[in-house]
Parts: C-alpha cells; sequence; structure tokens
C-alpha cells in the first residue's frame, strides 16, 4: 500500500529567478535571491485569492495572466539584489520620470506592460510567426487539410529549439539550475522528509506540474483545437487564435490539475512531453542553490499540510 507521504501532491510551487527562487504558497509568496556577499535576501508577499482564480477554466485565464505578472516583477526584484554591487549605477532618466509622476503604482504599471510586451512577443513567435510560414509555404505546396499539423510542428521546434539555444547562455543555465532547484525542494516536501540540503539533493528535478509542462500542454491543444477550425485564409486564421487563446490556456490548466493530481497511465502519457523538454529547463544544482530553494519555500508552506494540497 502507498504511503500517504509519498502520494501527497502539494499546490506551492514556484518560479527560477536570476542567482534565485520564488516559491508561492496558499496565503504568501517569497522570493529569495542569493546577494553578491553570499548571504540570502528573503521577502515575503501576501497573496489575495479572488474567487474567479478558483472557477474551473476561468481559474487557468487569471492564474496564467497573474503568474506572468507577478513573475516578471520577481525576474527584476532578483537582478535588482544579485547585481547589486554593479548596480551603483543612477536610475535612468525615464525611471526617475516615472517615479516622480506616478510613483510606486507607476512602477508597477511599466513592469505590467514590460511583462504584457513579453507576453505579446511569445504570441507573435508561436502564434502567429507559425501560420504565417505555412501560409506562405501553400501558396506554393498545397497542404491540404495538414495546415494544421504543419503549423503545430513548427511551433514545436521553435520552443524546443529557442529553448535548447537559450540554455547555452551561462546566466540562463544558472536559472534553468535554480530551477532544478525549485522541482528538487518539491519533490522532497512531497516526500514528507525534512527539508535539508542532504535531503533534497538525491530528489527528482522533473516535476509534472511544471510551467515547462503547462507551455507544452497549451501547444497540444492548441493544435488540437485549431484542427478543428477551417482555414479561412492567413489573416483570419491568426485572428480565430487569438481569440481562442484563453478558451485553449483555461482547458490546458485544467489538464495539468488532473495530470498533477493523479497517476495513471493516461496522466503518464500526457505529462511525458512535458517531463521530456525539462531535460532543458532543469538542470543539476549545487548545493548553494538548494539553501536558496528552502529560503524561499519554508515561509510559504501552510501550517496545516492539508491545506496546501493540489
Amino acid at each position: 500500500m502507498k504511503d500517504k507521504t509519498e502520494s501527497f501532491k502539494t499546490s506551492v510551487g514556484g518560479q527560477a529567478l536570476m542567482e534565485g527562487i520564488m516559491m508561492r504558497g496558499p496565503q504568501k509568496m517569497c522570493v529569495a535571491v542569493r546577494r553578491p556577499d553570499g548571504g540570502i535576501f528573503t521577502e515575503e508577499t501576501p497573496i489575495t485569492v479572488r474567487p474567479w482564480q478558483k472557477w474551473p477554466f476561468v481559474r487557468g485565464v487569471f492564474n496564467f495572466a497573474d503568474s506572468l505578472v507577478s513573475g516578471y516583477r520577481c525576474l527584476m526584484k532578483s537582478a535588482e539584489i544579485a547585481m547589486d554591487d554593479e548596480a551603483g549605477e543612477e536610475p535612468t532618466k525615464f525611471d526617475k520620470w516615472v517615479a516622480e509622476h506616478f510613483g510606486e503604482k507607476g512602477t508597477n504599471f511599466v513592469m505590467a506592460a514590460a511583462a504584457l510586451c513579453g507576453g505579446l512577443l511569445a504570441l507573435v513567435l508561436f502564434m502567429v510567426v507559425p501560420t504565417a510560414i505555412v501560409g506562405a509555404v501553400n501558396r506554393f505546396v498545397p497542404l491540404g487539410g495538414f495546415k494544421a499539423l504543419w503549423e503545430g510542428i513548427i511551433k514545436l521546434v521553435m520552443l524546443v529549439g529557442y529553448m535548447a539555444l537559450v540554455s547555452r547562455m551561462k546566466e540562463i543555465n544558472r536559472v534553468f539550475r535554480y530551477h532544478g532547484a525549485e522541482h528538487k525542494t518539491i519533490a522532497c516536501y512531497e516526500a514528507g522528509r525534512e527539508l535539508t540540503v542532504e535531503n533534497i539533493r538525491p530528489c527528482s528535478r522533473f516535476h509534472p506540474r511544471c510551467g515547462t509542462s503547462f507551455l507544452i500542454i497549451v501547444l497540444i491543444v492548441s493544435i488540437l483545437v485549431m484542427s478543428l477550425v477551417p482555414w479561412h485564409g492567413t489573416g483570419m486564421r491568426i485572428v480565430l487564435k487569438l481569440l481562442l487563446l484563453p478558451v485553449i490556456v483555461g482547458v490546458s490548466y485544467e489538464i495539468i490539475k488532473l495530470c498533477g493530481r493523479y497517476d495513471n497511465i493516461v496522466t503518464r502519457i500526457v505529462s511525458a512531453p512535458g517531463l521530456w523538454l525539462q531535460h532543458i529547463t532543469t538542470q543539476e544544482p549545487d548545493d548553494s542553490m538548494i539553501e536558496c530553494a528552502i529560503a524561499a519555500v519554508l515561509p510559504v508552506l501552510p501550517e496545516n499540510r492539508e491545506d496546501g494540497k493540489w
């Protein structure tokens, strides 16, 4: 019979940052960043959960948008802390102007706008470009009913290629190592073991409830959904894809919820592509990275373990 600690799945999760990790629990979020002097900076932020963030299918869209904004804010915070020694520079004229005229709200707005721009760039790269390529090729080589399939293949190649390319950058590789530390720490917690470097080190760096897995599921769901949509020209298809994006994200979120909650042959098959891609997006961390993960996760763990159940 399976031990309860082995089957426990937690909603506690996080995101790798520059020289640190953000962990998010049921009630608060914590950022832990390794400072240039070797110490660990931590900052806790309470979380407000609104009713619609619990509604099936709707919650996926809101949680995804919230993750983009809060994730970008934490990433900027980590960059500021990790590069503190190098960043004795004066704020730019634009930063000064925003601070003088709008204060902290203005800074938050700029961060949110930057996150939005990043999201829009991702939309262009992974939704508009593949459709444009297939539409252009179809003018010279009729693809018939296989246009949606080729669209999906191009998306997949672009995503995997992009991940593999950026992983070669020294800074991104370190982020991916912190990503591995995050996963190992969550795995250790789910196993019911004490959160120490020695206990976390041998844990798996692959996890089915990872953002990488979510991206792959979004990709697969988009291929299936768009295969049912007639191709009425490249421009119209791009518009329809954008309109259907909330539906695709909402469905994908529910799928990854199911994959994280149940362990059977179906969920393993669905989770497999995301776990394969994690061979790129997670790398083995060193002990100092694991220490950061522990510092980030301890403040957000609920007093009652069951309150953080997935």
